[in-house]
């Protein structure tokens, strides 16, 4: 019912491409330059003839537009491509040229930050991670963990920041993406917090920030399953229960650019206390620390005790596989609340995929048949094809990748705006 992916390595000796494989339909299409360009980056070679019959326009303005991004110093022209038939050279192909731009993906997290660098082809040159410091904290102090974590991915690739055109960052909570705003944040003791601006001022990079579960998204749109896929959703579930929504190979962030807000829907009017302040949200059923906050009764330890959730989690679940039926109650009850989260996704979006993704997907109790059983129960679905399920147990330099596309997007507008002036 469900398919399981492990963390793999999906860079290869060619160019392999990224971004979305499927043009988009709305009408608000991209100027044909950049279509150009971007099919270029996602197949990551294509003759001329290749971009005349993906983009539908003529050999002549194939030409005249390829010639344009490569005076640019934006693509480039190799040969690599196999012949058909018969003999002779190689057709030549373009690909994108990648020293044009450098970009850094960043995730922030409760406990450990990740990093990754990538040239303009979406290629990963350097990737660092860094412990966090615990507990909610200043702007200051944040800015000042990911300066040491730049700094790091930066070294081990041989580069500067002045070699960067631009930085994405990840990071749970509300986020208006547009502003560069953190309106709340779990990891930030105040709110409505102009990161962009501030980063700006300090580093003299541009900076563009999102919800950590869309750039997740962005991942798989760029460089995972999504791919070949117009339509679907992302769930995350680690210190917080997050959602992404890609619809027509976009994606969708809502009116005020703040994204799809799954943790915080409620399931229960004067229910479990979440982390946000109000009572019966969905993460406060499924997320570590609520979690964690049972497994303390159901393991017997003082909640005094100096235990991450983390850890806690880990201790409940090999209980829980060894048979403890209070371990196993704890998880069974999560993937009940689970199951109607991911029903009512159904029902409002209709997706053609749903990934399960983050740390929590290594307990299998969380998507065991049972849970999927009871989504699909929950779900007005009779006479139609069960939206397919995928897990998809990333690690957190995924999360980071995802930051990179949105980097990379922003960069390649601001490129292609350079090559139309």
């Amino acid at each position: 019912m469900y398919d399981v992916i492990a963390e793999q390595d999906n860079e290869s000796d060619g160019p392999s491409g990224c971004g979305p494989l499927l043009s988009t339909d709305t009408p608000d299409a991209k100027p044909l330059r950049q279509q150009v360009f971007e099919h270029v980056r996602a197949a990551g070679r294509a003759a001329r003839a290749d971009v005349t019959r993906a983009i539908g326009i003529s050999a002549g303005s194939a030409t005249t537009l390829t010639a344009d991004l490569i005076s640019a110093g934006l693509l480039r022209e190799v040969e690599g491509l196999p012949r058909r038939s018969g003999r002779g050279r190689p057709p030549v192909a373009l690909e994108v040229v990648p020293e044009a731009r450098h970009v850094i993906g960043i995730k922030l997290s409760d406990e450990i930050h990740s990093a990754v660098l990538t040239d303009f082809a979406g290629r990963i040159l350097a990737d660092a991670t860094l412990p966090s410091s615990h507990g909610r904290k200043s702007l200051e102090t944040l800015l000042e963990e990911i300066d040491v974590l730049m700094d790091l991915a930066l070294k081990e690739a041989g580069k500067t920041l002045s070699d960067v055109s631009a930085v994405g960052i990840g990071m749970p909570g509300i986020i208006d993406h547009d502003s560069g705003t953190v309106s709340w944040s779990p990891l930030l003791t105040a709110s409505d917090t102009d990161l962009r601006t501030t980063f700006l001022a300090r580093f003299g990079v541009p900076v563009h920030v999102d919800n950590d579960t869309n750039v997740l998204s962005l991942a798989e749109l760029w460089f995972g399953a999504g791919r070949s896929i117009s339509d679907f959703a992302v769930v995350t579930i680690e210190n917080g229960v997050g959602m992404g929504l890609v619809l027509d190979n976009r994606l969708f962030r809502g009116a005020r650019g703040m994204g799809l807000e799954l943790g915080h829907t409620k399931v229960q009017l004067d229910g479990a206390l979440c982390r946000c302040g109000q009572r019966g949200c969905l993460e406060a059923y499924l997320a570590d620390y609520a979690l964690a906050r049972e497994a303390a009764t159901a393991l017997d330890r003082n909640p005094r005790t100096l235990q991450s959730p983390s850890e806690m989690l880990d201790a409940l679940f090999a209980q829980a596989k060894s048979g403890n039926e209070a371990a196993r109650t704890i998880f069974r009850r999560a993937g009940r609340y689970l199951s109607a989260g991911l029903s009512n996704v159904i029902q409002l979006f209709d997706p053609g995929l749903i990934i399960l993704s983050g740390e929590r997907m290594q307990y299998d109790f969380l998507y065991s048949d049972e849970v999927l059983a009871e989504m699909q129960k929950l779900t007005l679905s009779d006479g139609r094809t069960p939206c397919k399920v995928e897990i998809h147990a990333w690690g957190g330099m995924i999360w980071a990748r995802g930051a990179t596309a949105l980097a990379l997007e922003a960069v390649t507008d601001a490129a292609l705006g350079e090559t139309r002036a």
